[in-house]
């Protein structure tokens, strides 16, 4: 049953693409946008476009105008009354929202959809700019921001290589969740957080725990990071190092925790990358090897 319910949620979400597309939806006229993606929302602001944006979801915080605007929910535990209540043009997302029933409702409510990419890699990223330039009519802009993206990771290479960076310290990402109201480990799968880990002469952490759902500190010891970097809702939250080390699951048996290498780092830099991940590669490395930071990046 729950499959079937998926597959006809597919194909509302794949005949809503096609009915609101492109086609039917002029996006270099002014409108009024509801955007339910962290991505999505820098990327639109990044463009030029960000005064269509009329509400965002919670974990849309940059740029700081973002946290202007008024919120509908926490994109993977949405509800279709916020969204709808905000009347807008368009919803726009990146297919990782959820619950599965919230598309078709607001699709049934009668509001317009738009589903982009993602921004999980380095090319996807570019990609992604290149389709909402194209949708906004921003090309140039897009195109623009596409070579920053690329100057900017050449820069943190070229930085990693003139400080002369050659250990290969163990690092995990501890994120705090909103949806689970839990710490959980984001590093270990390969993701964004590992790439940006490796981009800034690190190795990730083997973690072999049982994911968001539930942090095994005997996994975390295990693991046995060299540093730990908390992303900052869930580092804000403990209020210092010192309660973070001694109150997070295993964290304290960690190396990280007894020569207390714990860093604060913006979850959403972590997450996707875009015009701004080559600065946050280097600010992970002054954060990750600080006795290199007398070599100033160029």
């Amino acid at each position: 049953m729950k499959k079937i319910f998926s597959l006809a949620v597919f194909a509302i979400v794949l005949s809503s693409c096609g009915r609101f597309g492109n086609k039917e939806i002029d996006g270099t006229k002014d409108m009024r946008i509801v955007c339910l993606s962290k991505q999505l929302t820098e990327y639109v602001f990044a463009l030029g476009k960000g005064h269509d944006l009329v509400a965002v979801d919670l974990s849309s915080t940059y740029p700081d105008s973002a946290k202007l605007l008024k919120t509908v929910g926490y994109h993977r535990a949405l509800a279709p009354e916020p969204i709808i209540s905000m009347t807008p043009d368009l919803v726009i997302h990146s297919n990782d929202i959820g619950p599965d029933n919230v598309l078709p409702q607001i699709i049934k409510a009668g509001l317009k959809v738009k589903a982009f990419g993602g921004a999980n890699t380095i090319d996807s990223a570019k990609l992604l700019l290149k389709e909402l330039g194209k949708f906004f009519g921003e090309e140039t802009k897009a195109d623009s921001l596409v070579k920053v993206l690329d100057a900017g990771v050449a820069r943190a290479a070229d930085t990693l290589k003139a400080r002369g960076i050659t250990d290969s310290l163990k690092v995990m990402i501890i994120h705090f969740g909103l949806r689970n109201n839990n710490y959980f480990v984001m590093s270990g799968r390969n993701g964004v957080g590992d790439k940006m880990i490796r981009l800034a002469g690190c190795t990730p952490a083997t973690y072999d725990g049982k994911g968001a759902r539930e942090m095994s500190p005997e996994a975390v010891a295990l693991a046995n990071p060299d540093v730990i970097i908390a992303t900052d809702y869930g580092y804000d939250k403990m209020g210092s190092m010192e309660k973070f080390i001694a109150s997070v699951p295993g964290v304290a048996l960690t190396n990280a925790g007894k020569n207390k290498r714990v860093v604060r780092f913006e979850e959403h830099d972590l997450i996707y990358f875009g015009p701004r991940t080559g600065d946050n590669v280097i600010k992970l490395i002054n954060l990750l090897h600080p006795a290199t930071t007398s070599v100033q990046a160029k």
